[in-house]
């Protein structure tokens, strides 16, 4: 049963990237422990682009970023010291925990040119983990298993599906995972969660009798459930346990306000440490950003 259909909202980030917003939405701000879900691109980017696309330096409490790319590559850097190209069907999961700032710049696009197209998502971490220390890892090839049934193929992004479990570690029951799927093809939408959904990134779908387009998040109840693909479709299919009421103000989520205020703080102050390879800008706290 479809409990709610969320359409993605365009946002402008400046510099020609461009992004579909679909969590937090205000009927629906949470799906398990997912509170924020967007569809980066498709975008063409030239060779030579201005900087200005990048994603300068900017911090993160009490979440999990999940970057996941169907074609582009990104390159990550961090105040851990990480330096990460990210390419399609691999996993960057950074844990901000108690603070962590990072970047996120189109260097090989600037190179050669790209098609960056890609979901970025981020996970709450539970009331008891929220100030754990900063982590970060990378997953490829096996870290991340994949299976290829009847025109469906399949890649486990997190957490356990499918009979399959991926190695990033994750802090709540969860599962999120990528379908390529064929035209006439069907894939099970895993249960044994209270929150599910899936998101059509490309192509459209069936599912109980209609069609669905691409670019909509179906929030769907506990109860097992089929998705056909109409054409060419790739869908990402998500879920697990909620963890209770979260905030957010800017990249920030909290169970607290006054944390938010004090992350807040932190960053104006200069007290969150930048990443050594790329300390040189930043983005400095907005000053439109209510907490909610």
């Amino acid at each position: 049963m479809i409990e709610m259909i969320i359409e993605q909202r365009r946002r402008n980030l400046g510099g020609g990237m461009e992004v579909g917003r679909v969590l937090p939405f205000a009927k629906q701000r949470m799906v398990g422990p997912f509170i924020f879900f967007d569809h980066m691109g498709p975008l063409d980017i030239a060779a030579g682009v201005d900087r200005s696309i990048d994603v300068r330096p900017h911090p993160h409490i009490g979440l999990s970023t999940v970057t996941y790319l169907f074609s582009g590559e990104v390159m990550h850097r961090d105040s851990l010291g990480y330096e990460q190209p990210i390419r399609p069907q691999e996993v960057n999961w950074m844990t901000a925990g108690r603070g962590i700032t990072h970047s996120e710049r189109f260097e090989h696009a600037r190179a050669h040119g790209d098609h960056l197209h890609g979901i970025q998502a981020w996970v709450a971490l539970p009331t008891e983990q929220e100030e754990i220390a900063p982590s970060f890892s990378h997953h490829a090839g096996l870290d991340l298993p994949q299976w290829n049934d009847a025109g469906v193929v399949g890649q486990l992004i997190a957490g356990s599906a499918y009979g399959l479990t991926a190695s990033a570690e994750i802090h709540s029951p969860l599962f999120y995972a990528h379908l390529d799927m064929a035209p006439g093809a069907t894939a099970e939408i895993p249960g044994g969660h209270k929150e599910r959904a899936l998101y059509i990134a490309t192509g459209a779908v069936e599912l109980n009798g209609t069609r669905y387009e691409s670019g909509r998040m179906l929030v769907l109840d506990s109860a097992a459930s089929r998705v056909r693909a109409l054409e060419h479709s790739n869908v990402m299919v998500l879920g697990g346990e909620p963890i209770g009421e979260r905030f957010l103000y800017w990249n920030f989520v909290s169970s607290s306000k006054d944390r938010l205020a004090q992350a807040a703080s932190d960053w104006q102050a200069g007290r969150m440490k930048l990443p050594d390879a790329d300390d040189a800008e930043f983005i400095p706290l907005p000053d439109d950003k209510g907490m909610g």
